[in-house]
């Protein structure tokens, strides 16, 4: 313990430690003077002025007595809607004003505009100048030769300098305005022509003197110059409070030396300019709350950084904390899983830092939040991914797992004096095909046990062809055998278990469960009964395996996908008692049966069910990951996604019917065991249902991502999808390896036949929110099923296309821009379609000639005449699955 709590603290001291090299100081020249003039808007919050933002007296008068100590002036864009109010108040500090009349295309408001501003300059002896008009030419609101008149009819009006605002390069292209008004108020802002900020100054001290050189003798006036604090790049133009403030230092020393006129934007920020895309808002030399954003003199630093050095610390211990309830967790183990707090803890500090920073209106705030709640479930997922590659590659060995041994294992003693406890072996069929049925039973019949019986219970099926072959297949198989044809059973698979149990000798006290279609080693009851010794243990759980993996290409990448899941997730489940029961291949003692309430038909996934209840009354599982039996897959590609949709909703109807007995002193069930089945539940249904609901939701977003010039933030939203993409990958692939014994080619082929059920589990998990109950379907195997002439992938195929031409719309409108934070969105629009083009992919394979071995076979013989290599054998269908195209490729090779 002591170990492990020195880990935790090094890893923390080392988090520190990294924020303390991280911490970024600029460096810019001191500005100890008062600015010549900055823009003020008198308007709070996110209302438009047009609309309801009408400014108070004691609001402008609180304002300019912030602004007073940092400037001599300010500028004006409207002199109406309360702005009005401003220049008389201005004057009680001493400011002086230059008014502003807005001018668009509503003549009457231009009008309202032209005549409030000839008021203010006559009444304020503290105006020294009017704009008519603020980029208007620029907007197309208003044609040079009509600016012109409205300029020359506010010069007879007033005796202060009179001008217009528009940006420099409509100054240099159109002479006769620069000609008909007092001074040249020109707008420069290197953010919009794509600069730099290395390159801003350099770019509006060039600009300046350009109109110098064209308008010889004419006063000229930056206007309008600054950077945004915030928001998102455009091409190579990148904001932020470091650039922001660098930028204005540098420019206003520059300005100085030059002798330049200059306004800055502008005075404060304004969230209601969130229509002017990501940046609009963040302009201001102060901020929304009336305070500085940077200093003027010193290093320019980020005041908040150790408080969100401490939010990230805090964080990453308080997620640390799990690790010292480990059960003797190795010094790397530790190491990793505290690392991945403090990353969590980084990530938390980054949300907190935005949040703060940014302005919100109701639908950012409510889409930034709903994308947060979303992401909370996310981290948990990749958190306890994290935790089992920690385990698996640095933990201790399994402890737990019952082991194949090379030596007898002693008899079991459960009773008085019973060496052999009976077993009790139940088989139930439906619609089963007669021969597999029959090699199954051929199998039980040669266990290596002195005293077991074997009910099979064929129910709801009328036809005599499947059922009359085995009713005589047992009678010769013997006495142990008993045949039961059950019609109108009512619980489906439940239900036939529940009538095999009456039918169990009196005697057993070990309850063996297995499907039609498995064929048992002879040794599975003589080594594992014997772990029955132990009266606490109420089940014993061995894995599935399959027989049929060469059959096609589909079948070897499918029989890769379900080993991960025995090989890997059982292995660490068992090592908490919380093992998740399948049916098949599990020995149940009788007595924790009945505790249990035996199988339950409020379920599709009884075997599931049963095993939890068996768990949460207190008794003990074991796992072993030897294969003592070997199935068959689903005959088609529609079967293995039928049968993980039973799966997927059946799993969903235990959380529901479970979820109380998780509650504190509700049930048996250990600290460890509500974790594992939580995360296990979370880990399944949650990451299957979370992925389809974010990849919609992205959609959604896409057109207003497009073309209504919003980003998604990627730092709190988009680069956490894309990190525990990466976790999910490098889990599956560190796992696999670690784990699973196959070859690379069958473990990419189960990653994704893994991935291609994303829309198949998160379909029944929408389908068990608004259903209690669907009938039990069959997997199809054997091969009594053939391929539907329908596609089996067409949701699937419609959701993935629209999310890669989403991506590419993305980038296309993203061409000029090139903001970051788009691609970055496009990149995981084009991850989050993975999943779905798996399920198309497998769909085609199905249905191509690829999916044949043959194919591949005569390949390599055709390819080992070209080169003078032996042909390879292929096994026949129905051998022990091994790696097929791996050899064919090595032997081409």
């Amino acid at each position: 313990m002591r170990a492990v709590v020195a880990v935790v603290l090094f890893v923390t001291a080392a988090h520190a430690a990294l924020w303390g090299l991280l911490q970024e100081k600029q460096q810019a020249p001191d500005f100890r003077g008062m600015l010549p003039s900055v823009s003020y808007a008198p308007f709070e919050g996110t209302a438009h002025p047009d609309v309801d933002n009408i400014p108070s007296v004691e609001k402008i008068r609180a304002d300019l007595r912030k602004l007073a100590p940092l400037t001599r002036a300010i500028r004006l864009y409207s002199s109406t809607g309360g702005v009005e109010l401003v220049p008389p108040i201005a004057a009680e500090f001493g400011l002086k004003v230059t008014v502003g009349a807005w001018i668009d295309k509503n003549v009457d408001r231009n009008e309202r505009e032209i005549d409030a501003a000839i008021n203010l300059a006559r009444r304020n002896s503290n105006v020294i100048g009017v704009v008519v008009g603020n980029e208007t030419i620029y907007r197309g609101e208003q044609k040079v030769d009509d600016l012109i008149e409205l300029i020359k009819r506010v010069k007879k009006s007033v005796s202060v300098p009179v001008t217009t605002g528009e940006i420099w390069n409509i100054w240099r292209d159109n002479p006769r305005l620069g000609y008909s008004v007092d001074f040249i108020a020109a707008h420069v802002l290197p953010y919009w022509e794509n600069f730099t900020d290395k390159q801003a100054v350099d770019q509006a001290v060039a600009m300046f003197q350009l109109l110098r050189d064209q308008f010889p003798g004419k006063r000229i006036v930056i206007a309008e110059f600054g950077w945004p604090s915030a928001g998102y790049n455009l091409r190579n133009a990148v904001p932020g409070p470091f650039e922001q403030a660098s930028v204005l230092r540098n420019f206003v020393t520059r300005a100085e030396a030059i002798g330049m006129d200059y306004n800055i934007v502008e005075a404060i920020d304004q969230p209601w300019k969130f229509f002017e895309g990501g940046v609009g808002p963040y302009w201001g030399i102060l901020d929304a709350s009336r305070e500085p954003k940077f200093a003027w003199t010193g290093p320019i630093v980020n005041e908040n950084y150790w408080k969100l050095a401490a939010i990230a610390l805090l964080v990453g211990i308080l997620m640390s904390l799990p690790i010292l309830r480990l059960e003797q967790p190795t010094i790397m183990q530790a190491m990793v899983l505290s690392a991945a707090a403090n990353g969590v803890g980084a990530w938390a500090s980054t949300v907190f830092a935005y949040w703060a920073g940014h302005y919100f209106v109701l639908g950012s705030a409510f889409a930034l939040t709903l994308g947060l709640i979303l992401l909370v479930p996310l981290v948990l997922i990749a958190m306890a991914r994290i935790d089992e590659i920690a385990a698996v590659a640095f933990g201790p060995g399994p402890r737990r797992l019952v082991a194949k041994s090379t030596e007898p294992m002693p008899p079991a003693t459960i009773g008085d004096a019973v060496a052999f406890p009976k077993v009790s072996i139940h088989i139930p069929a439906y619609f089963e095909p007669v021969e597999m049925l029959k090699q199954t039973l051929d199998a039980v019949s040669r266990l290596d046990y002195p005293n077991f019986e074997c009910v099979v219970i064929i129910n709801n099926t009328p036809d005599p062809e499947f059922w009359q072959p085995i009713q005589d297949h047992c009678r010769t198989l013997g006495e142990r055998f008993k045949f039961i044809n059950a019609e109108k059973v009512k619980g489906f698979k439940a239900g036939a278990l529940r009538i095999a149990m009456d039918r169990t000798a009196a005697d057993a006290e070990i309850i063996g469960i297995i499907d039609a279609d498995y064929v048992v080693q002879p040794d599975w009851l003589k080594d594992l009964v014997p772990v029955f010794a132990d009266p606490r243990v109420g089940l014993v759980q061995a894995p599935q395996e399959h027989r049929d993996g060469d059959r096609s290409l589909m079948h070897y990448i499918m029989n890769g996908e379900y080993a991960g899941f025995f090989d890997i997730g059982m292995v660490q489940r068992n090592e908490c008692n919380a093992i998740i029961v399948h049916g098949t291949m599990c020995l149940i003692r009788r007595a924790a049966m009945d505790m249990a309430g035996g199988w339950a038909g409020d379920t599709i996934c009884e075997d599931t069910d049963l095993g939890l209840a068996i768990i949460e009354h207190g008794w003990l599982t074991h796992y072993t990951n030897h294969r003592y039996g070997h199935g068959l897959l689903p005959d088609t590609y529609e079967a293995f996604k039928k049968q993980r949709h039973r799966w997927a909703y059946g799993g969903f109807q235990i959380v529901k019917k479970h979820w109380r007995r998780f509650l504190p002193g509700a049930s048996r069930l250990t600290p460890d065991q509500r974790r594992e089945f939580s995360l296990g539940w979370l880990n399944w249904l949650g990451a299957e249902s979370l992925g389809v609901l974010v990849a919609i939701l992205n959609l959604i977003w896409v057109p207003i991502v497009a073309f209504a010039d919003i980003a998604i933030p990627d730092k709190i939203l988009t680069l956490p999808i894309i990190a525990s993409f990466i976790v999910s990958l490098v889990h599956f692939v560190a796992l696999y390896r670690l784990r699973v014994h196959v070859k690379a080619g069958q473990m990419l082929g189960a990653m994704i036949a893994a991935m291609s059920v994303q829309w198949t589990v998160s379909r029944a998990v929408a389908q068990g929110l608004i259903t209690e109950h669907l009938p039990f379907a069959r997997t199809s195997k054997g091969g009594l099923s053939v391929m539907s002439i329908e596609f089996q992938a067409f949701w699937e195929a419609v959701i993935g296309v629209l999310l890669l031409v989403g991506a590419t719309v993305l980038v296309v409108t993203n061409g000029y821009k090139q903001v970051r934070e788009i691609y970055i969105f496009a990149g995981v629009l084009v991850l989050q379609s993975l999943p779905f083009l798996a399920a198309v992919a497998i769909a085609l394979l199905e249905n191509s000639r690829t999916n044949s071995f043959a194919f591949w076979r005569n390949s390599a013989v055709r390819t080992a005449e070209l080169i003078g290599l032996r042909p390879v054998t292929m096994p026949a269908v129905g051998s022990p699955s091994q790696p097929v195209a791996s050899e064919i490729r090595r032997e081409a090779n």
